[in-house]
């Protein structure tokens, strides 16, 4: 009899135990994040610099309202990567609900999941009353990824609660595994949407050969 796994209760452990799927910490697994001749121009980063600041006035009156996240972060980086425009589409798939029990007080927040392209998945993490760990969306990413009907080639994926960003990568050849990029963080110094728009810029170039 075959096991259903709704993608709101799959962990790690889960994966790694039906699945097989296994971490890879070598860098070499997962180098699209960290290498590439994609430059972003002036311009580009004259926008970035307008979206760090227009989310940073966000914080400051909490709490964020639902799709602003997308609205002030997620779309002009989309945007600038090219995703708008063909070979590229959007769909978008069903929200998956989440709830958390913090000191006796249920969280409750939202992962809205995006398909870029068969093989570029992209999940946005929502929360009314609490800013969620990214990590809570990390196996959910993983299990839509292991969905791919292009089985023969690496799928990617981007999970961002909208200040944090972390990129995945998931092979089955020669084994089921995935890596990680570092995280990315809008509270660093500087601007790392800069790199985050380097690595979407060269995850969208993988994904249309």
């Amino acid at each position: 009899m075959v096991q259903t796994i709704q993608a709101t209760d799959v962990t790690l452990e889960d994966l790694e135990e039906k699945f097989g799927l296994r971490l890879v910490r070598d860098s070499r697994f997962f180098s699209e994040w960290m290498s590439g001749t994609e430059q972003i121009t002036d311009a580009e980063k004259a926008t970035l610099d307008r979206v760090q600041a227009n989310f940073l006035t966000l914080l400051k009156r909490p709490p964020i309202l639902e799709n602003s996240v997308k609205m002030v972060v997620l779309s002009p980086l989309l945007d600038l990567a090219g995703f708008y425009q063909s070979p590229h589409r959007i769909e978008t798939e069903a929200s998956i609900e989440i709830e958390m029990e913090d000191e006796g007080t249920l969280l409750r927040g939202r992962i809205d999941v995006l398909v870029l392209n068969v093989r570029l998945w992209v999940l946005v993490i929502e929360a009314k009353r609490a800013n969620f760990d990214i990590q809570v969306a990390v196996p959910q990413a993983l299990t839509y990824m292991l969905g791919n009907p292009e089985d023969q080639l690496p799928s990617f994926g981007l999970v961002s609660n909208g200040h944090t960003f972390i990129f995945l990568k998931l092979s089955r050849q020669p084994a089921l595994q995935y890596g990680n990029s570092r995280l990315f963080s809008l509270m660093n110094p500087g601007n790392e949407l800069y790199e985050v728009l380097e690595v979407l810029k060269r995850i969208g170039t993988e994904v249309s050969k």
